[in-house]
């Protein structure tokens, strides 16, 4: 069994900054996906950010500029740079990973509240 790890979460004004990392158990090396996922109250659960096949990455519009994916191969960790924070980018923010011939994994999720 994968486990993802995620932490990082936390309370932040708008405008401020927070940075979220996934250990995984799993070599992220061999994975082709990795991102990042959010899911606010009473809204379906979307894309973020994520490395796709080749290495290219892939933002959802409403992040795009502000919010940044990173990889550390080395320690199996994916981070989420997030800038410039807004209201509605409150959410839980899950980590995914899926390997080839073993499906995908979700963490169990980070509160993100921004809020003045």
């Amino acid at each position: 069994q994968v486990q993802l790890v995620e932490s990082g979460g936390g309370l932040v004004q708008p405008g401020g900054s927070l940075r979220l990392s996934c250990v995984a158990s799993k070599s992220i090396f061999s994975a082709n996906a990795v991102g990042w996922y959010r899911q606010a109250p009473g809204k379906q659960r979307e894309l973020v950010a994520a490395f796709t096949g080749a290495g290219s990455t892939n933002y959802a519009d409403s992040v795009k500029g502000r919010f940044s994916i990173s990889r550390d191969n080395a320690k199996n960790t994916v981070y989420l740079q997030m800038n410039s924070l807004k209201f509605e980018d409150t959410a839980v923010y899950y980590c995914y990973a899926r390997w080839p011939g073993r499906g995908g994994y979700w963490g169990q999720g980070t509160q993100v509240t921004v809020s003045s």
